[in-house]
Order: C-alpha cells, then structure tokens, then sequence
C-alpha cells in the first residue's frame, strides 16, 4: 500500500517545529492534512472507509477485529503488538496494512479517512486532536481524557474541525441500556431520588513486585511515556497496569466509571451538565504496588437535589439501600453487592448492567414504550454507528461532548479522593469554584508536548 503522502517526513518536520521528541503537539495544520474524500464528506455513503488503529495492545486489538473490514494502517509503540497487528488484518483481508511506530507518521498519511485510538490514556487527547486537525475523523478509548482540561481542548478542536469523534463507552448502543434509560428518563419509576453506582475493584497482577529496569528492545519507552513525566521503566506500569498510575490514568473510577457514570449520567439527562458538588473518600494499597485506591466512595449532589452514590469494589444494598434491602435484592438475584447501576425511583428501582435488566415492581419493565414517550438515541452497533456517521455527519451516539462530560464526573470524583476537600463545580462554565483546588483540572506536559490553545 503507498502511503500517498504530500509532503516529505522532512518537509513535515521543518513546518510543525520539531522539538526533542519530534513535532510540536501543539501542531495545527488542517489546510496541510485535510482530507478530502468522499466517505469522510458524506458526498458518496458507499465509498469505504479507510481506518488507521493507533494502539494494538488488548483493547485496541478488540477494536481492530471489530472494524477489521476497514483496517488500513496500524500503529504501536511497542514492536510485538505492532506484528500481532499486521499480521491479523493481513490474515483477515489479505491486505498487507501500512505499518507505524509513530502515530504522526500515520497522520501524514492522505489515503487514510479515520483513525481508531485504543491507546493508554494519557494518549488519548494528542493523538485525537492531531487526528482532527489533519482531517481525519476519530474513534477514541474511554475514558476520553486524562484531565478535564484535555476535554475542553478536544471538544474545541472537535467542533472547529468538524470532525466525527466517538468515544468507546459502548454500553450506549447496548439494547438493555437503551431500554433502561427510556424507563427511567420517561417516569416509569416516578421521581429519581438516587443513582447507585458499583464498580469493580483493582484487578492487580498476582506476580511478585520487579524492580524498575532498562525497557525491552521491542519497546520505545520514551514514546511510550510522551508527555507522561519521565519515570524508569517497571513492567508493572505499563500495558495493562498503567490503569493504576495517576501520571497515565485515574484507576477503576475512569476505567469502569467512564462506563456506568456515564449511564448514569445519561439516564439524569445530565450529558452537557454534570453535578455540582461532590465528596469522597479511598483507601491505598498498604504494599504501595500502585497507586490508585483499592477502595473508594463517592457521592455527587446534581443540582436538582439527586445524589449519585458511587463505590467500589461493588456497591452494597444493605448499606444505601437499607430501608428496600428486600426489594433490591430481587433485582438482583438475591445478591447484595452489585456493579452496574441501580436507579432509585420513588415508585420502584431499576437495576442494569451488562447483560442484566430488572426492575422493581416486575411491572415496570413490562410497560412499553409508547409513541409519545421520550425516545433516546438508538444505536444497535457502537463501531457501525461511528462509521455510518462518517458518511452521514452526524453527531454520533457517544459524541466528544458526552465523552467529555461523564470523563469529567470520573475526574472530579478522583479529585475529591485525593483532595480530601468537598468539590464545589459549577458545570456551566466547568470550573472548581475553590481557587486552591482549581489546579486539579490539568496537569503539565513533558516537553515538548503540549496541548493547542483555546
């Protein structure tokens, strides 16, 4: 496959400014990279949609099987991923994919419409917005951001491209979830008091603690870190295990909360706002294997009075709900820890979660849904509805804006963990009304990356 490029590696680099690490991450060249075809302006529906997949370890291999059909280029840090990549798309297609250890490099190229970005989180916004300001649309991991600052330059970038960004929180075109939220958003279980919200607990490895050493050949870990703080390299930071970093990720709260705090959020109707005052608590690991707490509880006020009432590992019945132990036990198969979320109504609860709907009263979930009723955006195929999206230009079902709005909610949630300070957030303007603890909402790149202004 030819990679089609207008400009030379060389002539790239002398006009983005090359730093250290090689462009400036504050690179905004649309007019150079836009692209131009038919797929990606809607002008033929039927034209094939070329994706580019950044990141190919574990979630980003998932990705690639489930969109193999339009697998192009693929790209890692890490050169055994990279292999395992190219080879599954060759044994899938037959294509022999074009083949990158910089994601810049595949950005360069003009014959790629796409780009689908399972990277570790602190990956997530360069890449995206570099995505987007070289015209090309965008399927990104949840959680969205590392920072909520990240997400308010992302949704900037987003808008002023018009770019297609999807972020992976694919419960939303899961049918069950649907169901749920057209439930709860149409009344069915009267005023919505609370949201219980479980997740699951820190799935550490059972090896014994390695000492920091050089990293595999296979590996470039200094790329691997990018705008990540310079800190030696431990396999158990890296891969799997950067989810327990702070300097890479935010731990359970952003992994499975940027799944069922997003449900949550979605069945409040709570997508472009968030709550409004937040506090919590966590315990850490005694060994200081990592750094994330092995447990936590948090509780978010909306500003119409509804808590969300969050914890992990699970969440306990006999503990918030005591008062209906009975009721939201026969929801729950006569259980009492639960992950996934209960919704609180006072005329009954509703329980989802991957692969499980109940409600009580049974009743409830046996109420159709009329014509009349409120009908939530339908999308049966998370993957499918991005690309149909590129085509059409429509806004997909998990947009940069919901995205960014329930990855704020994990934010703010590790915030008041850390702080051990009551978060006072005002979600029109998305700002930490206590000066002291604004700082939280970002934190430094390591040159010379950076994010754009906005």
């Amino acid at each position: 496959m030819k990679n089609g490029r207008s400009l030379s590696r060389r002539q790239f680099l002398k006009a983005a400014g090359q730093g250290s690490l090689g462009v400036a991450a504050g690179l905004a060249l649309p007019n150079i990279f836009l692209n131009r075809t038919k797929a990606a302006t809607g002008q033929n529906p039927s034209e094939f949609i070329r994706v580019g997949f950044i990141g190919t370890g574990g979630q980003g291999m998932s990705n690639l099987r489930a969109l193999m059909k339009n697998a192009v280029a693929v790209c890692d840090v890490d050169k055994n991923h990279l292999e395992n990549a190219r080879r599954a798309v060759e044994k899938a297609t037959g294509r022999n994919p074009a083949v990158y250890s910089d994601y810049r490099r595949l950005l360069e190229d003009k014959s790629i419409d796409a780009v689908c970005i399972s990277t570790p989180d602190h990956w997530h916004a360069l890449p995206a917005i570099h995505a987007c300001e070289a015209g090309k649309d965008v399927y990104v991991e949840k959680p969205l951001t590392l920072t909520i600052h990240e997400g308010r330059v992302m949704r900037a970038i987003v808008r002023r491209t018009g770019r297609v960004l999807q972020t992976g929180s694919q419960q939303r075109s899961d049918t069950r979830f649907r169901r749920a939220i057209e439930l709860v958003r149409n009344g069915r279980l009267g005023r919505i008091k609370r949201v219980l919200v479980g997740l699951t607990g820190v799935n550490w490895t059972n090896e014994p603690p390695v000492p920091d050493s050089e990293p595999p050949p296979e590996l470039d870990y200094d790329f691997w870190l990018g705008p990540a703080p310079w800190r030696p390299y431990n396999k158990h930071r890296v891969h799997y295990y950067f989810r327990f970093f702070w300097d890479y990720s935010g731990g359970q709260m952003t992994n499975w909360g940027a799944h069922h705090l997003d449900i949550a959020q979605w069945g409040l109707g709570m997508d472009g706002s968030g709550p409004v005052e937040i506090r919590g608590t966590g315990e850490y690991d005694p060994e200081k294997r990592f750094e994330v707490p092995v447990a936590f509880s948090v509780t978010y006020r909306y500003v119409n009075g509804v808590l969300v009432e969050c914890r992990s590992p699970g969440a306990k019945v006999r503990e918030l709900l005591p008062g209906r132990e009975k009721e939201a036990r026969s929801i729950l198969n006569d259980k009492d820890e639960f992950t996934g979320c209960i919704f609180e109504g006072e005329n009954g609860l509703l329980y989802i979660n991957r692969g499980a709907l109940a409600t009580w009263p049974e009743e409830i979930l046996e109420e159709p849904i009329g014509d009349k009723d409120l009908r939530v955006y339908e999308s049966r195929n998370h993957h499918q509805n991005w690309l149909d999206c590129i085509r059409t230009r429509n806004l997909p079902i998990c947009d940069v804006e919901v995205g960014h709005r329930s990855a704020t909610v994990c934010h703010l949630g590790n915030i008041a963990i850390r702080s051990g300070k009551v978060i006072r957030w005002d979600p029109d303007t998305e700002r930490i009304l206590d000066a002291e603890l604004a700082q939280w909402v970002s934190k430094p790149y390591r040159p010379p990356w950076k994010l754009p202004e906005i």
